[in-house]
């Protein structure tokens, strides 16, 4: 398994230094400009003139002179769909993704157990998430001592853990699918849809209040952004990380009874209906 895990993060490394160094440069940039928004003269009165349908879909817009506000609405509110596409891409293509390539089954003709093989592949994905996020948090940390973002660092910290829940959370998801769909590609698509569908329903429902029933049944409602900075809901943290675990778990079991192909996308398996077309 730690051989594995070392394989599976080496081969990440590429994605880890692009998402950290990208998300470093933005962070840093919009933490340093924080004074300089601040200081725009009548910079409330025309937040409070936009459209509130372009201000649902950007966390707590009204109070963006404050360091709570600012960072929801240039930074946490959005980031689930930027570094989603990192975690959904990585979870579909985790096992998967070999497959199609035609060398897990060499993977597994080693002296490895297929648990072995998920904990580990699994667990460098996690790794990974945890360098990106936290290589943006040190971003937002550093240049905030020279500004008006009067945070703790742990201040800073808090918003990040309910960014790393949701992430990890579509992640695995995206992993179920790819052991259900034929395709890791598939899985990825339908994963990523589902998220941007998710982001836009919970924007859509501060302007509808009838949406908020549907909404409630949505991984992003019980995602806190910048608010978890002023008030933390640890119940919806755990919840997350919970229904991730269920989707891990179940992914795991899945793999374990799964036939590896030799290479290539699956096709639609419908037994059923070709036994149904060959007795007709």
């Amino acid at each position: 398994m730690w051989a594995e895990f070392k394989h599976a993060l080496r081969r990440l490394r590429g994605q880890i230094i692009g998402w950290s160094i990208g998300l470093a440069i933005y962070s840093f940039l919009m933490a340093s400009l924080y004074d300089s928004i601040q200081s725009i003269e009548g910079f409330e009165e025309m937040i409070q003139n936009y459209p509130p349908e372009l201000m649902a879909f950007f966390g707590e817009m009204m109070e963006i002179t404050t360091p709570k506000g600012y960072l929801d609405t240039y930074f946490f509110t959005y980031m689930p769909i930027i570094i989603g596409i990192f975690a959904l891409m990585v979870g579909a293509r985790l096992l998967a993704g070999d497959e199609e390539k035609g060398i897990l089954d060499l993977v597994l003709a080693q002296p490895i157990s297929r648990t072995a093989l998920v904990i580990g592949r699994y667990t460098a994905f996690l790794l990974a998430t945890v360098i990106i996020l936290a290589v943006s948090w040190l971003s937002w940390v550093v240049p905030a001592g020279n500004t008006g973002l009067d945070l703790t660092a742990i201040e800073f910290f808090l918003p990040f853990l309910p960014l790393f829940a949701v992430l990890v959370l579509f992640g695995s998801f995206a992993l179920l699918l790819s052991m259900l769909l034929p395709s890791a590609r598939m899985a990825g698509f339908i994963t990523g849809g589902l998220l941007v569908a998710n982001w836009l329903l919970l924007g859509l429902s501060n302007i509808n209040d009838s949406l908020e029933s549907l909404v409630r049944f949505t991984p992003l409602n019980y995602y806190q952004s910048g608010q978890a900075i002023s008030d933390m809901n640890w119940a919806w943290f755990a919840g997350l990380l919970g229904v991730s675990a269920l989707f891990f778990l179940a992914s795991w079991l899945l793999f374990r009874r799964r036939d590896i192909r030799v290479g290539g996308e699956r096709s639609w398996s419908l037994p059923s209906l070709r036994r149904s077309a060959a007795a007709g």
